[in-house]
């Protein structure tokens, strides 16, 4: 494979990472104005809201059935259309089955799209021969970025959810589908390749593949934390403005953001145990702060160390699954994903039953240990069959930009 068909398959999944950040961003960011749409009540809404991780768990599982017969870069070309037009349906619909359609819709697609994006990243680093996972969700972090930023334009200027959605959709449709021309997948290793000729079946081992099951799952409990609880937690405990309570979620995904950005390099330089390690410290500690908070500004500096320290460990996640089953790397992370959503569906719930029969300052406590548990199960970020060469990357198969 080429220098240059490696760098544009980079690229165009790099634009499919920062799409999905946007669509993602539009939906959850106006769900108080698809709840006033449809009329949705509030008994029902954690109804509508559950569902679609279901779904997305249940697109994942079939994802992994599919790319045994397709290419994943095949499921992602035509998932990635699906998902903006379901949002687009979110935005046109006025009956509540309308609704429940196209989320449902939307959460299908999205367990498809998640699983084959992050199977074609592990794919792509593999024939980089070093970090580059980072990258794309740093993408996908500035997707998230401007995503809110639109959502934000649409509820300031009070348009309707089909006129904030169909520009973004207009303009990110064609530009994603035509991207899927240069998407590649990097080549398997040449003695896993011998393996599937000399009639070897690749399987994964669920023992070996849950202590990363269970550090996704706390990652997300941790993220679904800050996105759904901090503007509330900056307000009615630590009394800030209900401007200032706006803040933390923007810094937060501007630190992801950030984090990501260089995540890649720090893996190069110290290894992906030491940053996940370190991201996991500054996550936990994180938390802390917030719990034990005297003011907003203190708050904020706890969700800033939050997003600097979380950020790293989902990338690192998905890329420690392609190492450890390097033969069988698209069932691994089809079935890691699933759990991405659970910690999406526990995360919330939980925090908000502790805060309402506890205390939210004592609520923090709870995503602050399961995230620092993360370090119990470090060492699976370098498993053997991870490891590449006799350091931390192999040696580059490829060396591209």
């Amino acid at each position: 494979m080429t220098d240059a068909r490696l760098r544009h398959g980079r690229a165009s999944l790099a634009l499919s990472f920062f799409v999905q950040g946007v669509t993602f961003a539009l939906l959850v960011t106006r769900i108080p104005a698809i709840q006033g749409r449809y009329g949705i009540s509030d008994g029902l809404l954690p109804v509508f809201l559950a569902a679609v991780p279901i779904l997305a768990g249940a697109g994942s599982v079939v994802t992994e059935k599919v790319v045994a017969r397709v290419r994943p870069r095949v499921v992602l070309r035509w998932a990635q259309p699906v998902v903006l037009l379901a949002l687009l349906g979110v935005g046109a619909g006025s009956e509540v089955w309308e609704a429940a359609l196209a989320l449902g819709l939307f959460g299908l697609a999205v367990g498809a799209l998640d699983a084959s994006m992050n199977m074609m990243g592990v794919s792509l680093q593999r024939a980089y021969g070093r970090s580059i996972m980072l990258g794309f969700h740093a993408a996908y972090s500035l997707g998230g970025i401007a995503g809110a930023s639109m959502a934000w334009a649409g509820a300031h200027w009070d348009l309707s959810l089909l006129v904030s959605y169909l520009p973004a959709v207009v303009v990110l449709l064609p530009v994603a589908f035509i991207g899927s021309r240069w998407y590649v997948e990097g080549g398997k290793d040449e003695e896993l390749e011998k393996g599937a000729e000399g009639g070897k079946t690749a399987s994964v081992s669920f023992r070996l593949l849950l202590p990363l099951c269970l550090v996704m799952c706390f990652a997300y409990i941790g993220d679904s934390t800050v996105s759904n609880w901090s503007a509330k937690y900056l307000q009615d405990v630590l009394g800030s403005s209900e401007q200032l309570s706006t803040v933390p979620y923007n810094v937060y995904m501007v630190t992801t953001l950030l984090g990501r950005a260089v995540g890649d390099f720090g893996v190069r330089r110290f290894g992906a145990v030491a940053v996940v390690r370190a991201g996991t410290v500054l996550a936990a500690a994180g938390f802390g702060v917030v719990a034990v908070a005297d003011g907003a500004w203190t708050g904020m500096l706890g969700f800033t160390m939050l997003g600097l320290g979380l950020c790293v460990i989902v990338p690192q996640t998905f890329a420690a699954a392609g190492r450890m089953f390097p033969a069988a790397s698209d069932t691994a992370i089809a079935r890691l994903n699933i759990f991405n959503y659970v910690g999406f569906l526990v995360g919330s719930p939980l925090v908000g039953a502790l805060g309402d029969a506890w205390s939210y300052r004592g609520a923090m406590l709870v995503p602050m240990v399961l995230v620092l548990a993360t370090l119990v199960y470090a060492k699976s970020f370098a498993a053997e069959p991870a490891r590449y060469g006799g350091g931390h990357e192999r040696p580059r198969t490829v060396d591209v930009g």
